[in-house]
């Protein structure tokens, strides 16, 4: 998740600074995040990595607590690469063609899963 984050970062600042240069937009102009969202044309990797700080914080709770319990089994190993793998395949059509349908899909699926692997998880710390 850090790497996919990482890469979302990456593509964010690309297409971020290629635009303001091609359109001569001072940074200034952009000071605040309704600024950058009234002025940029492109903003689905901005969208995609302030997504990026909601529902996967979770995840990297759940990760920490399964260490930090001893829980981790090859089951949860799966289902978080899994939940990886969704992650990467929502950004991937955020970031690109943007279809909110297929980007829902991929986001329900992660979800769901995130919360089954809680769920799977709760037993071990009650």
């Amino acid at each position: 998740m850090a790497g996919l984050t990482a890469l979302v970062w990456i593509k964010l600042y690309v297409d971020r600074l290629g635009e303001m240069r091609a359109r001569g937009i001072d940074a200034e102009a952009l000071a605040t995040a309704a600024d950058a969202a009234g002025q940029l044309e492109k903003r689905a990797a901005s969208d995609n990595f302030r997504n990026l700080f909601e529902v996967p914080v979770l995840f990297y709770v759940l990760c920490v607590a399964l260490v930090q319990t001893g829980g981790s089994t090859p089951g949860f190993v799966t289902g978080a690469w899994a939940y990886v793998g969704l992650r990467a395949v929502h950004s991937l059509i955020h970031v690109t063609y943007n279809r909110v349908v297929h980007r829902f899909l991929a986001y329900v699926a992660s979800t769901l899963l995130l919360i089954a692997l809680w769920v799977a998880f709760l037993p071990r710390i009650l």
